[in-house]
């Protein structure tokens, strides 16, 4: 039988970067994937493939306003579907022959199937032959990640009626898209095929999408996505789902128990993700799962078994893959003696469409309910000289600072590039920098990064320059 210092289950960007850490530490480390390609939900079906096709749907919707640029195209610009699918697998698959790359590298004993705890300290693993083998570990990290939620009405039949993964390769693009739930994976997908000529309307039960964003950044993407031919039924609880034939129609009713229609070919379920456990026999090891279906752990993400460890999206917190990648690093140092921690308020948050909003930190509805008193200062990219440069006018900076320390304790952004500018957000809060510390920093210009200095400096006594 053989046997490891640490044993990984689920090879996603927790499970990966945590086996990494682990072997640079010393550990002789071994990781169980029970699908034929390392990565995960991430690499495989979900951040990386996605935002392949955001970018591939960007260029196109991009074409269209070249000649407000000079640049003039002869004949029609045409979508070949099947070919930005192609190479939206081509990504993924180099994507993942990298991590392949990084288990050799590290000298991390790769297992390809099922993996399940025979006790503590013992994992089986199932392979798609039919046999099977157990190995010893000494410790066991669960990274198992999460699978797509559905309501209980909904039979998702994966050609129609559909989640996510199928929609990452449909066969054509939709005659109308409907989709149900408005957060950042029914938000982006919806934006890819919008821009692709698609009609998309989406049905979100709260009253806003993005809903766990601060409000002023769901308001702002509302109206630009609205600008650009998506609709949107919000305060809507989706009644039923049905298919008959290549039609699909969706019933909603909102709070005063008014009833919409919307027929549509595809319906996308995007009612967020659920933590996957399923076949992992955590009993036989001792490790608790609550009542959502999360693995109960400590603050160190160690579950109620001592050796056996969580993180991702298995655990509480935000379905985040750089969290668990954070956790991953964790758990790794903790398993060598060092004292790591994480700031969970500082992991941010990020929504890839176009324009790009990103976030870190307390929202203002979260500080109003706290009672903590607090100053804002804003931005409009429409200001900035980069922006009018590219035609990149829509959004904004917003900077959430202490009244009386001036620490700041949010930044949340809507624009070009923010998925990148959020970085010197979480950079500053991570060194409790205030607002007019960042006011004080050289940005260089003309840059779309001058609209965080803006912002703080909108934040210091109302000092912005350019608006």
């Amino acid at each position: 039988m053989s046997s490891f210092d640490v044993v990984i289950i689920g090879s996603g960007p927790g499970g990966y970067v945590s086996a990494i850490r682990c072997a640079q530490l010393g550990f002789k480390t071994a990781i169980i994937e029970k699908y034929s390609t390392l990565g995960g939900t991430c690499l495989n079906v979900g951040c990386i493939p996605s935002k392949a096709l955001l970018a591939s749907s960007h260029h196109y919707a991009e074409i269209k306003h070249f000649e407000d640029h000079g640049i003039e195209l002869s004949g029609e610009v045409k979508v070949n579907l099947e070919k930005m699918i192609a190479r939206k697998q081509a990504v993924v698959d180099q994507t993942s022959g990298g991590v392949k790359f990084l288990m050799d590298k590290n000298k991390i004993t790769v297992l390809e199937g099922m993996g399940s705890f025979v006790d503590a300290t013992h994992v089986a693993v199932a392979k798609a032959d039919g046999t099977s083998e157990t190995i010893e570990a000494k410790n066991v990290i669960i990274a198992t990640g999460s699978k797509p939620s559905s309501l209980p009405f909904i039979k998702i039949d994966k050609e129609r009626i559909i989640t996510s993964t199928e929609a990452l390769k449909l066969p054509e693009v939709p005659k109308h898209l409907i989709i149900i739930g408005g957060g950042v994976i029914g938000i982006e997908l919806g934006q890819v095929y919008l821009r692709l000529g698609a009609q998309v309307s989406v049905v979100e039960y709260l009253d806003r999408i993005i809903p766990g964003m601060d409000s002023s950044l769901s308001k702002e993407l509302t109206k630009v996505l609205k600008k650009q031919g998506m609709k949107f039924y919000v305060s809507h609880k989706v009644k039923s789902v049905e298919r008959a034939g290549e039609a699909v129609t969706v019933q909603a009713e909102n709070a005063k128990g008014e009833t919409i229609t919307l027929e549509g070919d595809y319906a996308l379920v995007a009612v967020g993700r659920r933590p996957y456990t399923d076949g992992l026999n955590a009993d036989k090891a001792g490790v608790k799962i609550s009542e959502r279906g999360q693995i109960e752990v400590n603050d160190h993400l160690q579950t109620s078994a001592s050796n056996i460890y969580a993180i991702g999206d298995v655990v509480r917190g935000a379905m985040l893959a750089h969290k668990a990648e954070e956790e991953g690093t964790m758990v790794a140092e903790i398993l060598a003696g060092q004292k790591p921690h994480i700031d969970y308020n500082l992991i941010p948050g990020v929504v890839y469409t176009w324009p790009e909003v990103a976030a870190v930190g307390q929202t203002e509805e979260q500080l109003k309910a706290a009672g903590t008193k607090y100053k804002v200062g804003s931005f409009p990219f429409k200001a900035l000289g980069r922006a009018r440069a590219s035609g990149d006018l829509d959004g904004f900076v917003k900077i959430l600072a202490d009244e009386k320390t001036d620490e700041v304790l949010g930044v949340h952004m809507i624009g070009a590039r923010t998925a990148d500018l959020i970085a010197e957000a979480v950079v500053a809060m991570e060194y409790k920098a205030s607002a007019e510390d960042i006011s004080r920093m050289s940005h260089a210009h003309p840059t779309f990064a001058e609209a965080v200095k803006e912002a703080a400096l909108a934040a210091t006594d109302n000092r912005a320059l350019h608006v």
